[in-house]
């Protein structure tokens, strides 16, 4: 049975599969570590807001009740 080798070459340099993949995990453990996830105040049962309204993009391309009025 052939020996498979451990070593990737790419443009002429060699490199360690193990060790690209040790660093890769390393790599994501640092992103995930890093992109904390905020945790919410309270659980949001249910959105009675418009459609338009549930979404930032939505509330800063339509007008609210608000500017409505001060029209």
């Amino acid at each position: 049975m052939p020996r498979v080798s451990d070593i990737l070459f790419v443009d002429g340099h060699a490199f360690s599969w193990k060790r690209l993949c040790e660093l890769r995990r390393a790599q994501l453990e640092a992103a995930r570590k890093a992109h904390a996830e905020q945790l919410a105040l309270f659980e949001a049962r249910k959105d009675c807001r418009p459609v338009p309204e549930r979404t930032a993009a939505g509330r800063y391309l339509e007008p609210g009740w608000l500017e409505l009025i001060h029209r």
